[in-house]
């Protein structure tokens, strides 16, 4: 099919033709562009919808299993919670600390 359409083309000489012939070609191809280009969004979109559902049910699962932790032994929850507590707070004390040794 392309050599009869590639024939009939060069019988015509005219610029304008050719020009045409030319216009077609490139918007069929962007055409064919922009379905792949959809299609590979569509794709990546789904992917992405399937890792977010992976994400939320790895969450929930963590949640309850920390939440049973913290039903069956809440001493050393709170034991844990104070401890982080102190180590995050003793690090932005000593943060803000060398920031005011700079200012003098």
């Amino acid at each position: 099919m392309k050599t009869k359409l590639n024939r009939r083309r060069s019988m015509r000489n005219d610029p304008a033709d050719i020009i045409q012939d030319k216009a077609d070609d490139i918007k069929q191809a962007a055409q064919e562009w922009k379905e792949k280009a959809r299609l590979a969004g569509t794709a990546a979109w789904d992917a992405t919808k399937a890792t977010m559902q992976q994400l939320q049910d790895k969450t929930r699962e963590y949640s309850r299993a920390t939440d049973r932790v913290i039903r069956q032994k809440p001493y050393a929850a709170i034991g844990i919670a104070f401890g982080v507590g102190l180590v995050v707070g003793l690090l932005v004390c000593r943060g803000n600390s060398s920031e005011e040794e700079e200012e003098d």
